[in-house]
């Protein structure tokens, strides 16, 4: 599928997602993203931003953000989220210089631009780190989106990944694979709700150095994309 036939595949759900990512956080998904973020320095790539819902939870030490989106509706939705946090920290700051305030709001520079996973060979070997969140369920190719992230790292770069996957078993897994073979991805926009991120990593030639899975939503309820998991890789450091 050429990029503009995705893009005309994805309007509908551009037009609904942001509003169901934004319950999702109200709900407690977004200490996740604080969580994923957390730690972070320097420059970061993030891959698929959407809306821009991280974007508020990059920590201070995190001096430029490439946003990567390549739907155009989400990309415009990103490009307002980053100029209203730019504004709103700026009124920050100066409200701090005119009360004398120790320390001030900060946060990174965020460029939000038009690219795709499978390409991303103009950033290589530019970031710290780069970060994908609910994402990798819909790219076309897991592996080749993974090994493109690690090309954008320098060495002792990392990843940080937030996504949704596959139950490990019992009666969801094959809900998960019968709803993937039919209506899942079609109403997800690509999105597949049985993927084993984990695999992809180990396929992509990368090592997991810290992983987490959990729920969400945390209750009884179950859903399709309920299993999660928090996932770090960091690259080798070049040999002295």
């Amino acid at each position: 599928m050429t990029r503009v036939a995705a893009r005309r595949k994805h309007k509908v759900f551009a037009s609904w997602y942001p509003g169901r990512a934004e319950a999702m956080d109200r709900a407690g998904f977004a200490e996740y993203r604080r969580r994923l973020l957390s730690g972070l320095t320097g420059h970061v790539l993030e891959l698929g931003a959407g809306s821009g819902l991280n974007f508020a939870h990059y920590p201070a030490e995190v001096e430029r953000v490439v946003a990567v989106e390549p739907e155009p509706t989400l990309r415009a939705r990103a490009e307002s989220t980053a100029s209203e946090l730019a504004a709103a920290r700026a009124m920050s700051a100066s409200t701090s210089a005119a009360t004398s305030a120790a320390t001030s709001s900060g946060g990174p520079q965020i460029e939000v631009v038009d690219a795709v996973a499978e390409d991303l060979s103009a950033y290589a070997g530019k970031f710290d780190a780069a970060v994908c969140s609910l994402v990798l369920c819909s790219v076309p190719d897991q592996r080749a989106a993974l090994e493109q992230l690690a090309t954008v790292l320098r060495p002792g770069g990392q990843i940080r990944l937030l996504e949704h996957v596959g139950a490990p078993g019992g009666v969801l897994a094959p809900v998960q694979r019968a709803l993937d073979a039919t209506i899942w991805p079609w109403i997800g926009a690509g999105c597949h709700c049985s993927r084993d991120v984990t695999s992809a990593v180990v396929l992509a030639g990368l090592k997991v150095t810290d992983a987490e899975s959990f729920r969400f939503p945390a209750g009884r309820l179950t859903l399709p994309t309920s299993p999660h998991v928090l996932l770090t890789v960091v690259l080798p450091r070049r040999a002295q």
